[in-house]
């Protein structure tokens, strides 16, 4: 851990500590005084404080470590743990999205097609890829590539990491919402296994785009959220300042979605986060992608897509238990139905569900 740059605003005592074993290099360097000891003291007091911040952040510095500068992105996991990538372009409609990456390539032996936002390295190709915000030609041109997968039974790896989809007119115009609808259906259905994994940030419908799959999975300082914290703050609070308090209600963080179900596994991340470490991160996302690619390549198509459906209907259902002495009598309403229990729409699982105060601001 470098002093000086790279640092967020709670990290400011590491900042202090790394800048002391900094100068006491110097210092050694210069002097020839041997103060060995006391870099490995510090050195050893940096990984404490690291590890006792890192284990203890609130869901707002969890958002800042996911959009770290120096965070890893689809590239970077291409290049560390990715063999033989042959790179895909276009939609064969309108044009091609740099903000969206795909691919053929082998992980861990296992030939797959990758998919995956890419929010650019520096400014001009930040400016390239939208930082990542997908145009509808971006989310067709993933879809033409997982059929093409789906065609040579290919397994299909989604790398998400984005704010959203563009949010501009001409994606607007082109059809966004359209585009990732359409996604959804299709990946639902795709015959073959689907493996995604939130790399930084997995922003509203841009992150379901490419994030139905028989695997879902997120790295431990990513976040998956229906809406950004600033943007969730703007609209219920009336102002972005309030981004803290809505990024504790969204419930966005890898930890919080593990309970609900929402996400399958969290990926550990080397202490400080996945930019202090790219070479293990990945290899900690690689044993996950292989160990979940052969398992799920095993599977009959037919019981591979019965799987998934039953995946994606369990999702946001809940059950509570309440003490039976406690509860209170029905009473009928005009509709027939049990007061305190929500009545089944159609197509939808019957879920009993007694009545319980909520917070006014709860998302």
């Amino acid at each position: 851990m470098n002093g000086g740059n790279g640092f967020l605003e709670f990290e400011k005592p590491l900042q202090r500590i790394c800048q002391d074993i900094v100068h006491l290099e110097q210092e050694q360097g210069e002097t020839g005084r041997d103060v060995a000891g006391e870099i490995k003291k510090q050195r050893t007091r940096l990984r404490a404080r690291t590890k006792r911040l890192y284990s203890s952040l609130t869901p707002w510095e969890t958002v800042l470590v996911a959009r770290h500068p120096q965070r890893p992105l689809v590239t970077d996991y291409i290049n560390l743990m990715v063999k033989d990538f042959c790179e895909l372009h276009g939609d064969r409609a309108f044009g091609d999205d740099a903000a969206v990456v795909t691919g053929f390539g082998r992980i861990a032996g296992h030939k797959v097609m990758i998919v995956g936002h890419n929010k650019g390295k520096d400014t001009k190709e930040r400016i390239a890829c939208n930082f990542g915000c997908a145009h509808p030609e971006g989310y067709r041109k993933a879809l033409l590539k997982m059929k093409l997968a789906a065609k040579y039974n290919l397994p299909v790896v989604c790398m998400i990491d984005t704010q959203g989809a563009y949010p501009g007119i001409g994606a607007e115009e082109r059809g966004i919402a359209q585009a990732i609808a359409v996604n959804l259906m299709e990946m639902a259905r795709l015959e073959t296994p689907i493996c995604c994994v939130v790399i930084g940030e997995g922003g509203s419908g841009g992150a379901l785009g490419i994030g139905v799959g028989d695997r879902v999975a997120m790295l431990e300082h990513s976040f998956y959220s229906v809406i950004s914290p600033e943007g969730c703050a703007a609209i219920l609070f009336k102002t972005a300042e309030q981004r803290k308090r809505a990024a504790e209600s969204l419930k966005l963080t890898s930890k919080e979605l593990s309970k609900l179900n929402v996400i399958d596994e969290v990926i550990a991340e080397p202490l400080g986060g996945a930019h202090r470490d790219p070479a293990t991160t990945a290899a900690n996302l690689e044993r996950y992608l292989a160990d979940n690619l052969r398992d799920l390549k095993r599977l009959k198509t037919d019981t591979l897509l019965k799987r998934r459906y039953e995946r994606i209907r369990k999702l946001g259902s809940f059950f509570e238990s309440v003490d039976a002495s406690k509860k209170p009598r029905s009473r009928r309403t005009s509709a027939g139905t049990p007061s305190g229990r929500l009545a089944p729409a159609v197509g939808v699982d019957r879920l009993s569900v007694t009545k319980r105060s909520t917070s006014r601001h709860t998302t």
